[in-house]
């Protein structure tokens, strides 16, 4: 480990200042464009990615893409399409977006499709393990404990389950924690082979196999919205330690708060969505990449259009105080230096910018570089 560079603290805990960063961004389904609560989570990690760049780390960045998944077959069966063209042109959207923000290209981006072959490889060795059991033509894991590590109650953890869709009341498993690693297609959905069944992967094991796939047994800091705590990161810490016996298998979890609109969290079955798409046709990518950094990454924010009238009004002023000379070296070097110190104290942006607005000069355009906002 080296002592050298500065580490970066997210919620009180201190991410090891380890020179070199792995990091992994639960990445989208592509079944629909991009709204302001995908882009909030997918902005906060670009930050994050930057500001530890900044510090002088070398950083790895892998954001999957979810592109098997029962929703998404849904949804591209209604639109008349095969589910990969589907989800392939979705995905071209969603990066259309993400550059539209000021999202740094990836290192990697692993596509789920690409890698049931290593879902596989991780039900046949759960099984081994012990960890997992076969019934019809599935494999599940073995999953009392998950909740328990999470923090929750059964009666809260079985609501979240029901939630996202794992089935909590399949009678094939044992208990109702368990979830599957490996499930039988039925006619129509998308189907690989696999010593058990015609099948798919289970959502959890997706995101297990990719990390694994491209950064081994363990992450530096993994990233992904606050709705996905518990059931997906959950299981899919789980499912990663269950196999390498690696414990934590991130050392720092960043889980960027929801997005709400009108009093509910933004989704599409609410129909409360701000797409971003349509807010980049009115207002500059800057003044809108502003306004979901506003509020800090953990809390929820409550989106209104006054945000980006806000948001615009500030960049005016940094980008006045970029352009003015400094008051003094050593006093914009101390500026500097402090401005740093608040992005790497929990990504404190709002700290960094006021910091950079006051100064002025060579801090403000530091600022606004890292953050992407120049």
């Amino acid at each position: 480990m080296r002592s050298d560079v500065p580490s970066l603290r997210l919620l009180g805990r201190p991410l090891p200042a380890l020179g070199h960063a792995r990091m992994y961004v639960c990445g989208i389904t592509p079944y629909d464009t991009t709204h302001l609560g995908h882009a909030r989570t997918f902005v906060w990690a670009d930050v994050a990615a930057q500001v530890l760049r900044h510090a002088g780390n070398a950083v790895e960045v892998c954001r999957n893409v979810t592109d098997v998944d029962d929703v998404l077959t849904r949804a591209a069966r209604h639109a008349g399409s095969p589910y990969d063209s589907f989800a392939a042109v979705q995905q071209f959207y969603f990066e259309q977006d993400m550059a539209a923000l000021g999202v740094h290209p990836v290192t990697y981006q692993p596509r789920a499709h690409t890698h049931v072959r290593e879902v596989v490889m991780l039900a046949g060795a759960l099984l081994d393990l012990g960890r997992a059991y076969e019934r019809e033509g599935a494999v599940y894991f073995r999953g009392s404990d998950v909740p328990g590590r999470a923090g929750l109650d059964e009666r809260a953890a079985r609501e979240l389950l029901e939630e996202f869709a794992d089935e909590p009341g399949d009678p094939l498993e044992d208990d109702p924690f368990d979830i599957a690693v490996w499930r039988p297609s039925r006619d129509g959905e998308p189907a690989w082979p696999s010593p058990w069944s015609p099948g798919r992967p289970g959502w959890h094991a997706e995101c297990a196999a990719m990390a694994m796939a491209t950064f081994g047994p363990a992450l530096d800091l993994h990233a992904g919205g606050a709705d996905l705590r518990f059931p997906h990161h959950a299981y899919e810490a789980a499912l990663a330690e269950a196999l390498t016996g690696v414990r934590p298998f991130a050392r720092s979890w960043m889980h960027v708060g929801v997005v709400r609109k009108d009093g509910a969290k933004m989704a599409k079955s609410t129909g409360n969505l701000v797409f971003a798409s349509d807010l980049l046709r009115d207002h500059p990518s800057p003044v809108i990449r502003l306004a979901l950094l506003s509020r800090p990454w953990a809390q929820e924010w409550d989106y209104d259009p006054a945000d980006l009238t806000a948001a615009a009004s500030r960049l005016d002023r940094l980008h006045t105080a970029a352009g003015r000379s400094s008051t003094s070296s050593s006093m914009s070097t101390s500026a500097d230096e402090a401005a740093t110190a608040a992005l790497l104290d929990d990504l404190d942006v709002n700290t960094a910018l006021n910091i950079a607005e006051q100064e002025g000069g060579r801090t403000a355009r530091t600022v606004l570089n890292v953050l992407a906002l120049a």
